[in-house]
């Protein structure tokens, strides 16, 4: 079974090789955007749904006889389906294409290197926000509703940390794409942000 990272969302950013792949495979499993954003005639498709457990199911059942390919938004490494496909399939039986990466793409779309970043999602889960902020000259996170750029510039002020730049970035590759930035005190007091990418600077460093 295939793994195929689709890259930050415009069908430009995906690989000439996940291409090759994708054309290479008999049943196609992914979100609805994903795949809707492609040409996949004579291809078997499959909508990952809400219910994983039914989409798990779909996949183990394509993948005795036919060649089956998963697409993952992103990078297949960062934040992506593969976790959760491990615990289901050996390392063996999975052929895994990488893809760039929504955070790959906001730090370029911000001139900014990233090898010296710490990044994470707060995407579902409890991160010490706080803490990477004051350790890193550099943050980045993928957002979710709870944790929006509003939630976590508010955050870092109750935290006492200034001197930050926030850059957010919404819809990244997408012609609606917008970028946006300001200091924590200017990104505190805005609202109405969608799912993000957030990027987190040191302007002292």
């Amino acid at each position: 079974m295939k793994v195929l990272g689709m890259g930050p969302g415009d069908a430009d950013y995906i690989t000439p090789r996940v291409r090759k792949e994708i054309e290479n495979s008999q049943v196609i499993i992914g979100g609805k955007r994903i795949l809707d954003s492609l040409e996949l005639e004579g291809k078997e498709v499959y909508y990952l749904k809400g219910n994983l457990q039914e989409s798990l199911k779909k996949i183990q059942e394509n993948a005795r006889e036919k060649t089956v390919a998963v697409l993952v938004s992103g990078d297949t490494g960062f934040y992506s389906m593969l976790k959760v496909l491990k615990k289901y399939f050996d390392s063996e039986a999975l052929e895994i294409f990488p893809g760039i990466s929504s955070m790959q793409y906001m730090f370029s779309k911000i001139g900014h290197t990233w090898e010296d970043a710490c990044l994470s999602s707060v995407h579902g889960r409890d991160v010490d926000i706080v803490k990477m902020v004051k350790n890193y000259p550099k943050v980045g996170l993928l957002t979710d509703l709870k944790w929006s750029p509003q939630s976590i510039a508010k955050e870092l002020l109750r935290a006492g940390i200034k001197n930050r730049k926030m850059y957010i970035g919404e819809n990244l590759s997408y012609n609606e794409e917008v970028i946006l930035s300001g200091s924590l005190e200017e990104i505190a007091q805005r609202k109405g942000y969608q799912m993000s990418v957030v990027v987190i600077l040191d302007e002292e460093k």
